[in-house]
């Protein structure tokens, strides 16, 4: 897959902000084209005592939720990137990474100030147990 490489080093932010607690959320975005898939929103959950991230598949009438492992997540996610979303946006308490793919699918990796103060309640609690 060509976008494999790019999209690993994308996620090994997301892992890290997991790992580092500061971590607020993660979103799939931008479609080519009219898509019945919108968008994917990430959040950490936690099941039977381990971190794990719940994707929630936006569709333009309806929901679809799926909670995966950690790692297993970014298999998932990868098979969207390119079909349908353009972007990946990954924000933390500190930053801000967009993952962008533009119209001749060439990647870039850009950080911006961070959006939210506040890392997810969910992963704070797991972190301070």
């Amino acid at each position: 897959m060509p976008f494999n490489e790019s999209f690993s080093e994308f996620y090994n932010k997301v892992k890290a902000s997991l790992a580092d607690g500061t971590f607020a959320k993660l979103t799939l975005a931008k479609t080519i084209g009219n898509t019945d898939l919108m968008n994917i929103y990430v959040r950490p959950i936690v099941e039977q005592g381990i971190l794990k991230l719940e994707l929630k598949y936006k569709f333009q009438r309806d929901e679809q939720i799926e909670i995966h492992a950690i790692d297993a997540a970014r298999d998932t996610l990868l098979k969207h990137i390119n079909n349908p979303f353009l972007s990946a946006i990954l924000f933390t308490t500190e930053f801000d990474l967009v993952y962008k793919l533009n119209k001749k699918r060439a990647v870039s990796i850009t950080e911006s100030p961070n959006t939210f103060m506040n890392p997810s309640e969910v992963l704070t609690e797991y972190l301070n147990r």
